[in-house]
């Protein structure tokens, strides 16, 4: 056990602030990066949840805000099937997931034997209609990783995913799901689901309980597929695939991807041969994968926030609101391409304080998107 882990091993959050979290980020348009600013503006998510009317009302609009039935009414809902809720920071959130940029406040995990989040994972994705070879490169690589402890993560998808599963059942493996834990896609799957809860597997959401997955759930369940492994393996994807997608997050993340080369003429391996082309590291085993991770497996996380409730005395209550010229000057400086928040305070003269405000009304408020790095962009009306 690392010194961050024994730092953390005992720290969850109350019954209470569990509720006030899950309230805040299931409330309207409140994702995980606003969730984050929110409640470093306010100091706590009870506090922002108090203070999510005002705020969002600064830009004329009114948002929903999730009641304390509708969050205990999950949480209700989750116990039942055996889930919980799991806050990053507590035990069970995986350490690297922790890392990205804008992680999920709150995970459902379904099963998982003890320590098994905490266990370095891999992620291998491919195409769902897979070669009979593609799919044994799988299962080949999923048993080496396994022989190596690591966890194998993917996407519980026909194809690759569904193979890499199967052959990391006996050594771990996590399968994220793009809806609610209950919500289970596709649903050919469920036998291997099951057996992956029996062997002591794990299933994964951020989505609500009860979620049916649309077809923008699944580069954001990529995101997690790829944000809680050391390094993503690609085995036979076409150009446009979603597993390419979960490759380019994953370097975005600064994971370690690898790719299984293949025949020039199978457009199932055009997207890999790409990769290899691109950088990424050509694998034909699972000791490729583990050889070239093991330098990272070592390195020691951020500690995760401190769960006290502050006071909303001090620094935050005493600030003045930014006012409409304000609003109108950084609107003005703003566009459809992602900016960096530094240059909006740079160019606008803002105090860094008032621009977090401001991009968080605007966020309430449905006129801007939040981009990695950092960075935001207008969503014009």
């Amino acid at each position: 056990m690392t010194d961050a882990e024994r730092r953390t091993a005992g720290m969850r959050l109350t019954d209470d602030q569990r509720i006030s979290w899950l309230r805040l980020i299931r409330s309207e348009n409140v994702g995980p990066a606003t969730f984050r600013e929110l409640v470093n503006h306010f100091g706590s998510a009870s506090a922002s949840l108090a203070g999510l009317p005002d705020l969002a009302g600064r830009s004329g609009r009114r948002i929903r805000i999730a009641e304390t039935r509708d969050a205990e009414r999950e949480l209700a809902a989750l116990d039942s099937i055996g889930a919980r809720l799991v806050a990053i920071g507590e035990p069970d959130y995986p350490p690297w997931l922790r890392e990205i940029d804008a992680p999920p406040p709150l995970l459902s995990i379904r099963g998982g034997a003890e320590g098994l989040m905490r266990r370095p994972m891999v992620a291998i994705v491919g195409a769902r209609n897979a070669s009979v070879a593609g799919r044994k490169m799988a299962q080949i690589l999923a048993r080496d990783l396994g022989r190596d402890h690591f966890v194998v993560a993917s996407g519980l998808a026909r194809g690759i995913d569904a193979a890499a599963h199967e052959a990391a059942l006996d050594g771990g493996t996590v399968a994220v799901f793009a809806g609610g834990l209950d919500r289970l896609y596709p649903p050919e799957n469920a036998d291997l689901a099951e057996r992956i809860l029996a062997k002591g597997g794990a299933h994964v959401s951020e989505m609500p309980h009860g979620w049916e997955p649309r077809a923008r759930d699944f580069p954001r369940r990529n995101r997690l597929v790829s944000g809680m492994s050391a390094g993503v393996v690609v085995v036979e994807a076409a150009e446009r695939s979603g597993s390419l997608i979960t490759a380019r997050l994953a370097g975005t993340q600064g994971r370690i991807v690898f790719a299984v080369p293949g025949s020039p003429l199978d457009p199932r391996a055009t997207g890999a041969n790409r990769l290899i082309k691109e950088g990424a590291h050509l694998v034909t085993s699972g000791e490729d994968v583990a050889e070239l991770l093991a330098p990272m497996l070592g390195r020691s996380f951020s500690p995760p926030p401190d769960w006290s409730e502050p006071s909303l005395e001090g620094e935050f209550a005493s600030r003045q609101p930014p006012d409409d010229s304000d609003r109108a000057l950084l609107i003005e400086a703003m566009g459809p391409v992602p900016t960096l928040i530094d240059d909006l305070i740079r160019f606008t003269g803002l105090s860094a304080s008032s621009v977090q405000v401001l991009l968080l009304e605007l966020d309430l408020a449905g006129r801007i998107e939040r981009h990695p790095g950092q960075r935001v962009a207008l969503i014009e009306p």
